[in-house]
């Protein structure tokens, strides 16, 4: 039988499913601290925030709650969403905050774990970048990237339309599950399925090389074990080329896709959880974001590198209805399994 935690938070009562948090009646952040330093000090953050911005982040938020340290759970969006499952299964919640894709996020609400609670903090946010379980973390935009050092300065992409150049055979990698790519195509780039399967088949011609993990594609051009990615995260560069890499990439066009957090239902540490998700959520916790190489979602806070594309497709919460559809054509196209 499915239990329901009580959980009161001052003058604000939360449910184990349903939260009704109002700005007016909610805790400050400091006083929330407070309670979350009565939990224990942990917070178990279930994130797909790259180690090289995860770095900056998490300790800004260690240092602004003084005694409470994250247990970054790190991994890849779809191993996030099986832990969690896998542990709702065996009767345990073990995450409190839940940081990933938003197709993830909603498929882990779908699965009965996640809490439904509107943020004081999401009240800044506009409709699409927030919804009844969840909020906005960053922007990610998936744009072309190569290896300066195995790509001619004459060679270097001007749009995607490049990619269908036979010079680019074998030179090509990718992400085997961004269908983002072909999904926002067909809607905003061609505006036609048909267009959109008949490019990605003349990308797919030139053997596409495919490898898990945004991070590992970065580190692969870093190391010049490959020329091109197609489907890299924009914020992964600017760092690395701050840092020397031999790489570079291309703001002309690219496709835009949200990141959201939520909050565990059942969280071990309840107060904790909260605490991370409105402060992630604020224009402070948005700027530090930022200084950590990400691209806010909070319509008042813009990134510190270019990393935003002149020309986006975004990806909105409706089209995620249509993931499964672009994501058989996706495999189709490139004969992934």
């Amino acid at each position: 039988m499915f239990r329901i935690r009580l959980l009161v938070f001052g003058a604000l009562m939360i449910t184990g499913s349903i939260g009704a948090y109002s700005p007016a009646r909610a805790q400050s952040l400091d006083e929330l601290h407070k309670a979350a330093l009565k939990e224990g000090g942990t917070l178990n953050f279930y994130g797909t925030l790259a180690q090289i911005n995860a770095e900056i982040v998490l300790p800004l938020f260690e240092k602004r709650f003084p005694g409470i340290k994250i247990n970054h759970i790190d991994a890849t969006s779809d191993k996030l969403v099986a832990r969690a499952v896998s542990e709702a299964r065996g009767g345990k919640t073990l995450g409190d905050v839940f940081q990933v894709p938003l197709e993830n996020v909603i498929q882990l609400h779908d699965q009965g774990l996640l809490l439904d609670v509107a943020l004081p903090e999401s009240a800044a946010y506009p409709e699409g970048l927030k919804g009844p379980f969840w909020t906005a973390s960053d922007l990610q935009y998936f744009v072309a990237a190569w290896n300066t050092t195995l790509v001619k300065k004459e060679e270097e992409p001007k749009s995607f339309d490049d990619f269908i150049n036979p010079r680019w055979k074998n030179r090509l990698i990718a992400e085997p599950r961004d269908l983002e790519m072909l999904l926002a195509f067909a809607k905003y780039r061609f505006k036609s399925d048909e267009k959109a399967i008949d490019y990605w088949k003349k990308v797919a011609a030139n053997n596409v090389e495919f490898h898990k993990g945004h991070s590992q594609l970065a580190e692969l051009l870093v190391a010049g074990q490959a020329a091109v990615c197609l489907t890299c995260y924009s914020h992964h560069y600017p760092i690395r080329i701050k840092k020397g890499a031999p790489v570079n990439y291309m703001l002309s066009e690219g496709v835009a896709s949200i990141n959201g957090t939520a909050v565990f239902k059942n969280s071990p540490h309840p107060n904790t959880a909260l605490l991370f998700a409105r402060w992630v959520a604020s224009e402070t916790g948005q700027k530090v974001m930022a200084q950590g190489g990400r691209n806010p979602a909070h319509p008042k806070v813009d990134p510190i590198d270019k990393t935003k594309t002149e020309k986006t497709y975004f990806i909105t919460a409706a089209d995620m209805k249509e993931f499964p559809k672009y994501e058989k054509l996706w495999k189709e196209i490139f004969k992934l399994r």
